[in-house]
């Protein structure tokens, strides 16, 4: 297995840009799906806005017309009047939000479907790379950040820009003096903006990044929680997590101080803005006539609305700037290139199931420092068993990885029936190599599900069929449930010589041309290892097979054995032949046979 590194994605990689308006529209445009609904909830946004704008004149009306009039016939008829404002703006208000909602819940699925299958197309190498919490984060968190950008902020920056607009139209209509005075603050509060939404979106992605650390931690610590308490490591774990929970905390404190200081400066400037339009106002009715006390109030109610709707939009520009930065890294993962296509190329319309690797040399991408191969030569023929042993890091399982086309080799090629692996269709290839490993991997479902996880559309009977071929009828049937059993997650509920068995009926349903038993039996117990052997032979006839083994017994019934030490093909033989030499073999089997 290749070794896996310590680096997060990185912020400087090749597909990364830099977020701009470009990232803004491009965000904006996975909207465009949701046209019609985003279109009815235009409506319903353009007419809750008008009304908002209405009620500065109800106002005015109400105090010029009825209250200095002593109109009090008018009373009633200007109170329901407003009231019937108010209704019309709240069911509109409702109908928009609703509909910008559930069109931002559309939006973000739609995304995180796609991330994930962007991901599902990457190569192993990729995933060595890189932590699974970190990938969780980014198709978790970082999407659910974009969600109110594509939405629901998109309509609360069009309600309040044009509420912002109308105010101001209102404003110059009303006093053209009041509303130059009022607008003098206004340019030193965009600016501010402007400031601080560079600086949240810088601090957002930091504690965004902070964050899927402290995600990676917490995946590791309790997918591995039987490790951790077999070394009692509880504390330890914790404190892991404590640490990295608190970089973000740290962070997130930062951008909180940051829109805390901005948001005082900018009340403030607000309020301050408003007192003069009073001052100056009250001098414009008292003294000069200028006015009514309508128009002030109106004047008054139209600059609160500005000031309301300002203040919004510098909060939805720091929403998007944190979006920015998680959009960022859903587009490097929605963007990326595997090195490996998930599909595409070539079949065979017959495969014989002739296996060569031919002047093979290969380094893991996490480690070009280390070569895990160096020339190796190594022929297997159709229908023929090749047991590879050597010392632990020696590349046997490496070989595994290149006849499944999970990484490709520096030098030299891997070829099937004498066709280069590169210029097979990976997912076909896939489909004719059946891998039985030493710690198999089932998923939280049923013992039915997992063995049919190669055939999707395989029968019962045809289940049942693997399951008795695998030796593994016998313990399912005795469960409650019978192949209905839940195996808990990576297979928890079952025993090591169980999982193994539903592994290999999964591979006998599957019916690959090409087996690859790699350890298979190197974790089990005498009888365990026995009924597993016994399936393993049964499941081997007829197909090429590799057999990767530490076990004499898994050894001496190949056709072929290759030694590899070193990343080198030091000895190849049948087991006897190789017995009668002196070499690394030989000492590989006394050494065994000493330590038992």
């Amino acid at each position: 297995m290749a070794p896996r590194s310590e680096r997060t994605i990185p912020k400087d990689e090749p597909n990364a840009k830099p977020l701009d308006g470009v990232a803004i529209r491009r965000l904006l445009s996975l909207a465009r799906p949701e046209g019609a609904r985003l279109a009815l909830g235009m409506v319903f946004l353009a007419l809750g806005s008008t009304t908002m704008l209405l009620y500065p004149q109800g106002l005015k009306y109400l105090v010029d017309e009825v209250l200095d009039k002593g109109r009090a016939d008018l009373l009633d008829r200007a109170a329901l009047a407003l009231i019937g404002v108010f209704a019309v703006q709240g069911v509109a208000m409702a109908m928009r939000f609703y509909l910008f909602s559930t069109s931002g819940e559309r939006v973000v699925t739609r995304l995180r479907d796609a991330v994930y299958r962007s991901l599902m197309r990457q190569e192993v190498a990729f995933f060595d790379e890189r932590k699974t919490g970190e990938l969780t984060s980014r198709l978790s968190s970082d999407t659910s950040v974009l969600q109110n950008t594509v939405s629901a902020n998109v309509s609360m920056v069009l309600r309040n820009g044009i509420q912002v607009l109308g105010a101001l139209a209102m404003m110059l209509y009303t006093s053209p003096q009041l509303t130059v005075l009022m607008l003098a603050v206004v340019p030193p509060v965009a600016l501010g903006a402007v400031a601080y939404g560079r600086r949240v979106r810088k601090l957002a992605r930091e504690a965004q990044d902070a964050l899927a650390q402290a995600n990676e931690v917490a995946e590791e610590s309790l997918a591995g929680i039987r490790t951790v308490r077999s070394f009692a490591a509880e504390e330890v774990e914790a404190q892991r997590y404590h640490g990295a929970i608190y970089r973000s905390f740290d962070l997130a404190r930062r951008r909180a101080r940051v829109a805390a200081t901005f948001m005082s400066a900018a009340t403030t400037a607000g309020y301050g803005a408003m007192a003069l339009v009073l001052w100056y106002g009250g001098h414009l009715v008292i003294t000069r006539h200028a006015l009514s006390k309508g128009d002030l109030v109106s004047f008054v109610m139209y600059t609160m609305t500005l000031a309301f709707s300002l203040g919004a939009l510098s909060d939805l520009w720091a929403d998007f700037m944190r979006a920015s930065g998680a959009a960022q890294r859903v587009f490097e993962l929605l963007d990326r290139k595997p090195t490996i296509e998930a599909s595409g190329g070539d079949t065979l319309p017959a495969m014989a199931g002739k296996v060569a690797l031919e002047g093979v040399s290969f380094r893991y991408p996490t480690r070009q420092d280390v070569g895990v191969l160096s020339g190796v030569n190594l022929e297997i023929k159709p229908g023929e068993s090749v047991a590879i042993v050597g010392p632990s890091g020696a590349g046997k399982s490496t070989i595994a990885s290149l006849l499944g086309r999970l990484y490709d080799p520096d030098e030299g090629r891997v070829s099937l029936d004498g066709r280069d692996l590169k210029t097979l269709d990976p997912s076909w290839l896939r489909r004719q190599v059946g891998v039985v490993a030493q710690e198999p991997l089932l998923f939280s479902t049923s013992i039915a599900e997992n063995i049919r996880y190669g055939r999707p559309g395989a029968s019962d009977a045809e289940v049942e069929q693997a399951a008795k071929a695998a030796n593994a009828h016998d313990f399912i049937t005795a469960f409650p449930d019978g192949y209905q059993t839940q195996v808990g997650e990576r297979g928890v509920q079952l025993s090591g010589g169980q999982k193994q068995r539903v592994a290999i009926a999964r591979a006998v349903l599957k019916d690959p041309r090409i087996l690859i038993l790699d350890e298979a039996t190197s974790a089990l117990d005498a009888e365990s290892e026995h009924l597993v052997q016994e399936a393993l032979e049964r499941l081997m006839q007829g197909r090429t097979t590799l057999i990767i083994a530490h076990r004499l017994s898994t050894v001496v019934g190949a056709d072929r054995v290759a030694v590899l030490d070193h990343g080198h093909v030091v000895q190849v033989g049948s087991h006897h032949g190789l017995m009668a030499q002196e070499g690394l073999y030989k000492r590989l089997v006394e050494r065994q046979f000493v330590a038992a």
